[in-house]
């Protein structure tokens, strides 16, 4: 059943909680343009709205905080083109919309591979970090991919390595560890790589790599992976 778009607004409206973006500035989310949703709300409502490509346009146009993650819920990935990733990745305000678009949507898409290296080497702060977000999501569901094309992720990840902006630091150190949990061979490629930007004289630099070796050299994450992957270790 279509919706029209101002139902869809009197809903977000409806569902609004102020103690909800109390919450959010906790986390640091950029709160100027919201309404204070839940996630869990805004995925209930993005089911009783269904896949609409019309209906994201609108609502990603409307520069709300929570109609922009919805927007990422009910677009359709098949549908994607290029320019579109292009347009919604500028919009790119807060480290919550970057993460809900590329988990929800852009990293779906047949363009996420390619889209994962050109944005991670873009100035901007939240661009870069979608294309950091897009390799941790990759390696995370994108079960088909060679352990070849996770390869070629871990110069860029060096190279990304001495960002100091909080939340592209964040982001590159969740790439590398999410890579390194996919399996075992990616697993020690990872450690390599975090050794050697341990190396770096940079704050950002030791951290991340701080960080990744502490997760990726845990029993509790070898066990993982030996579980997932039996007849490789």
């Amino acid at each position: 059943m279509y919706m029209e778009i101002q139902y869809i607004i009197e809903k977000l409206y409806s569902l609004s909680d102020p103690k909800s973006l109390e919450g959010m500035a906790r986390f640091g989310i950029n709160t100027s343009e919201a309404l204070g949703v839940s996630i869990p709300k805004l995925r209930l409502l993005s089911k009783e709205i269904g896949k609409n490509h019309k209906i994201a346009l609108e609502l990603w146009a409307l520069h709300f905080h929570e109609t922009k993650i919805l927007a990422s819920m009910i677009e359709d990935p098949k549908t994607l083109s290029s320019e579109q990733m292009e347009n919604w990745v500028r919009d790119f305000n807060s480290w919550d919309v970057c993460d809900q678009t590329c988990n929800n949507l852009f990293g779906k898409s047949k363009l996420a591979f390619s889209k994962s290296f050109e944005w991670c080497k873009r100035d901007e702060e939240f661009v870069k970090r979608a294309g950091f977000v897009l390799m941790a999501v990759l390696a995370v569901h994108d079960k088909a991919r060679k352990d070849e094309d996770f390869f070629n992720y871990f110069p860029i990840i060096y190279e990304g390595s001495t960002d100091e902006r909080i939340y592209v630091k964040k982001a590159v150190n969740w790439a590398l560890r999410q890579i390194g949990k996919r399996n075992i061979i990616l697993n020690k490629k990872a450690i390599e790589c975090a050794m050697e930007i341990h190396k770096i004289n940079s704050k950002s630099a030791k951290w991340i790599a701080t960080d990744a070796l502490k997760e990726l050299r845990s029993t509790k994450i070898l066990d993982q992976i030996k579980n997932k992957n039996p007849k490789v270790i």
